[in-house]
């Protein structure tokens, strides 16, 4: 399979939100503000971005679920916005990233039309400030 990375998305954590139950999963939601770089596209997440994550009580399964937006400049050079929802898992057996994701987008731009119905693929990379989310399609 070949993947061509899009852009990144860095995620700086605001604050979470947690849910700790003893007899079940529990629950933590992080919001979250950033900004996106790369080729194909420039910009900052809007407020109100959240990542839901839904934690087994031994630690397994870990889901994730993240909403947000992101408003700025294409590839064209047009302002535009990309909603994004991420789901995933933590998967510790990765030995490149903490997690991988099923991103699904959705885009008013014209040049970046393609996201509406791509096989897109994320990554999590740690970072200082939160996490680097690479977003990549297959070809």
């Amino acid at each position: 399979m070949k993947l061509e990375e899009l852009f990144t998305v860095h995620v700086n954590i605001e604050r979470s939100l947690d849910l700790q139950n003893s007899e079940g999963d529990s629950v933590v939601m992080i919001t979250f503000t950033g900004s996106a770089t790369g080729k194909y596209f420039e910009g900052i997440v809007l407020g109100g971005g959240v990542d839901t994550q839904i934690i087994g009580k031994n630690g397994d399964p870990h889901t994730l679920s993240a909403r947000y937006m992101l408003h700025g400049t294409d590839n064209s050079g047009h302002s535009c916005k990309i909603y994004i929802e991420n789901n995933g898992n933590i998967d510790k057996a990765l030995n490149t990233a903490l997690f991988r994701t099923s991103p699904k987008m959705i885009t008013n731009s014209e040049a970046l039309s393609f996201l509406n119905s791509a096989t897109l693929i994320g990554e999590g990379h740690p970072t200082e400030s939160g996490v680097d989310i690479k977003i990549y399609r297959e070809l």
